[in-house]
């Protein structure tokens, strides 16, 4: 690693490096709550929408109660939708609040509402576990590239997930755009943080600015 890129680092993690499931107050471990509480936001986050807003109507989502499969089933579709509202995310909030449902019953029905166990069905393939997230309603490939990113540092099968939008947020702080190399710049641990504060880097060209003027100061 080159001065620079340590330096760059350096300002990535001590300003940007908190992952999303931080900013929507997730405590994130490998138990069915907040691995549930995850694959919500990535579905909020997947949309065409500020990532301010989909956090906000994350946390709106747990203050009403629906923080696992089996309450965000059982929950109406008014329901859902006020609290969405709640949180802001009112342009696709209809749309969303039934795949919200839809993709609660179908964790019940297929693993008791238990993302653990997709993950064991996936036994250890990466690319079989984007599959089985890509069932569930309103997860698309985006949404399953965020879980991905997100949940590396408890699923260490899944680490490291550099992916695009972190590849391409790399570029504009001068770092490498090799996902290999990227991930050799910090130690496994760090990687969630790391992945997230260049993804915020590629969504905000201020967030980029910044880090460039510290690594350069």
């Amino acid at each position: 690693m080159t001065t620079r890129e340590r330096r760059t680092v350096h300002a990535l993690l001590d300003g940007y490096g908190r992952t999303y499931a931080e900013d929507a107050g997730i405590r994130l471990r490998d138990t069915p709550q907040p691995l549930y509480r995850l694959l919500v936001l990535s579905l909020l986050l997947s949309a065409r929408i500020r990532a301010s807003v989909a956090v906000a109507a994350a946390r709106a989502l747990s203050d009403a109660g629906l923080r696992d499969a089996r309450r965000m089933a059982g929950a109406t579709w008014q329901q859902r939708v006020d609290a969405l509202g709640e949180g802001g995310y009112r342009r696709y909030d209809e749309r969303t609040a039934t795949q919200l449902g839809d993709g609660a019953r179908l964790l019940l029905d297929t693993y008791g509402g238990d993302l653990r166990k997709l993950r064991r069905e996936a036994d250890g393939d990466v690319r079989r576990l984007g599959a089985l997230l890509r069932q569930v309603p309103g997860i698309g490939p985006t949404g399953a590239t965020i879980f991905l990113r997100e949940v590396q540092g408890i699923w260490p099968e899944a680490a490291p997930y550099i992916d695009a939008k972190a590849v391409q947020g790399a570029g504009r702080v001068d770092l490498p755009e090799d996902p290999a190399r990227l991930a050799r710049l910090v130690g496994e641990p760090e990687l969630p943080p790391f992945t997230a504060a260049l993804v915020r880097c590629a969504l905000d060209r201020s967030v980029s600015d910044d880090v460039r003027e510290h690594a350069h100061a």
